[in-house]
């Protein structure tokens, strides 16, 4: 059976093969709609979609294993690389300047088929160089 490692909990968990993320912490206790950088973590941990990828508040980084995981849905498709249209030359997509956008993922929207190793509610640079560009 597959090891989930979420690092900033350190906690591991063993989970069945084809486990969804977000369903599992929960069982163990761990809070994944951490929000934005972690503002409103308390009250996403009511306040969310309830796993229908909608609201985007379950995001993790999967920082080892992200090949023993399902690929990309269309929901975390639409949320890390849509194109958004904009009026100038160059599309901004959705939150492809936030960081770690390859490593991503919805937390609801993630199988688990191997052992891989997790960050709850990563960072997002807003403010950083590329965001506005």
């Amino acid at each position: 059976m597959p090891i989930v490692k979420f690092v900033k909990e350190k906690k591991e968990i063993e989970v069945p093969d084809g486990a969804n993320l977000r369903t599992e912490a929960i069982k163990a206790g761990i809070n994944l709609n951490q929000g934005l950088n972690g503002i409103g973590a308390g009250i996403n941990r009511y306040m969310n979609c309830k796993g229908m990828g909608l609201c985007g508040t379950c995001r993790v980084l999967i920082t080892k294993g992200l090949e023993n995981t399902n690929k990309l849905t269309m929901r975390e498709w639409l949320k890390f690389r849509t194109v958004v249209p904009t009026p100038i030359p160059d599309p901004i997509p959705a939150l492809a300047y936030v960081g770690h956008e390859e490593n991503m993922r919805l937390a609801c929207c993630t199988t688990v088929h191997g052992d891989i190793e997790v960050e709850s509610g990563p960072e997002l640079d807003l403010f950083g160089e590329n965001f506005f560009s």
